[in-house]
């Protein structure tokens, strides 16, 4: 009888042959045996199929599905996740890469906590010649307490990083949780609401396992149209509450407010700046000039339309940015948020002397 994978690692691919042996080294090196790992050729148009095909024939645990047309990131790792035979899954985009040890440290994690979802620490990667900048919110994980925990009990973990890559799920869990990966970008935003909305265990690894690359040309560094997706997301997500009110299930009160924050505050980091500034790091902003004031005024909207009842806003600045958006402030918010980009930076620039911490607990 064939011995069933422990983990299905799934990487979606699409124009990333420059890295994709890198991404593949992380993965098949550790010599993990209770591992498989299925490559979703999402009809990519350079010479990943070639090296697929290499990988493959040299190690059983690699599988190759090959699209005959592109569908997106979103829908490969659903076709992924359909074949997948682990008892979790882990999708790993084909132009990032675990680090070392991370196959080995989740694996004992899920043997000692058997969760619903597993989440990791990650860092933002600039590749080999470039520096490592760790995860804002690493802080929460070390609060997830060592038998697990739900969102019910640690609300504020809904702040972490809404990308499917920065966790493990039980792959029935997943399954049955009748949400799957859309089509454009800001698709993992449903999928993990609804994993951490619905676990009944939710574990936590502190050790670095993955390795996000942030590329020049990636969707989610590129100012396009596109980011307005990110509302459709938390229609969705919302949506999702609405159906847990209606199926006499509800969400707490602290669980609500958490989420609602959580979108809106989201909402800020898509936008990164509005009028006369410039984005993070001197470039622009996400979302095009022409549509920032457009896109100011759908966040007011969804403020208004999905705050729960006796939200109060936070201290501090965080707070004081989250009040601009219920008045629709925008003039005030362009004026304002250069600044607290400014503030932002060094903070960052902080972040990576070892000695400090940044844990204010939010990524995008």
């Amino acid at each position: 009888m064939a011995r069933v994978a422990r983990i299905s690692v799934v990487v979606p691919v699409h124009g990333v042959a420059e890295f994709l042996p890198c991404c593949l080294d992380s993965i098949l090196a550790s010599g993990e045996p209770d591992l498989e790992v299925i490559a979703v050729d999402d009809a990519s148009p350079d010479a990943a199929a070639q090296i697929l095909a290499g990988r493959a024939a040299a190690d059983p645990r690699l599988r190759v599905i090959t699209l005959d047309r592109n569908l997106g990131q979103g829908p490969a790792r659903n076709v992924g996740l359909a074949a997948a035979a682990g008892e979790y899954v882990w999708f790993v985009d084909g132009d990032d890469a675990l680090a070392d040890g991370a196959l080995a440290a989740v694996s004992a994690a899920l043997a000692a906590v058997e969760p619903d979802v597993l989440l990791v620490d990650w860092q933002t990667w600039h590749g080999p010649a470039g520096h490592a900048e760790p995860n804002p919110g690493r802080a929460l994980l070390r609060e997830v307490p060592a038998r697990g925990c739900t969102l019910a009990a640690q609300p504020r973990l809904i702040n972490l990083t809404m990308t499917a890559w920065s966790k493990l799920y039980r792959r029935d869990f997943l399954r049955g949780l009748g949400v799957s990966f859309a089509a454009g970008i800001h698709e993992d935003i449903p999928v993990t609401c609804a994993a951490l909305l619905s676990a009944d265990r939710i574990g936590a690894v502190d050790q670095m396992c993955y390795r996000y690359r942030r590329r020049p040309g990636s969707a989610m560094t590129t100012t396009s149209r596109q980011h307005l997706a990110v509302f459709d997301a938390y229609r969705r997500v919302f949506e999702l509450l609405a159906q847990r009110d209606a199926a006499g299930q509800p969400v707490s009160d602290a669980v609500r407010a958490a989420v609602f924050e959580r979108a809106i505050w989201h909402y800020t980091s898509v936008l990164e700046t509005t009028g006369p500034g410039v984005g993070r790091l001197g470039l622009p902003g996400l979302v095009p000039r022409r549509d920032r004031r457009r896109f100011f005024r759908r966040m007011h909207e969804d403020f208004v339309r999905y705050r729960p009842a006796g939200y109060r806003h936070p201290r501090g600045p965080r707070g004081a940015k989250l009040r601009l958006v219920e008045r629709d402030a925008y003039l005030a918010y362009s004026v304002l948020e250069p600044l607290n980009q400014a503030r932002v930076a060094l903070r960052r620039l902080a972040s990576r002397d070892p000695r400090s911490r940044v844990d204010d607990g939010v990524a995008r």
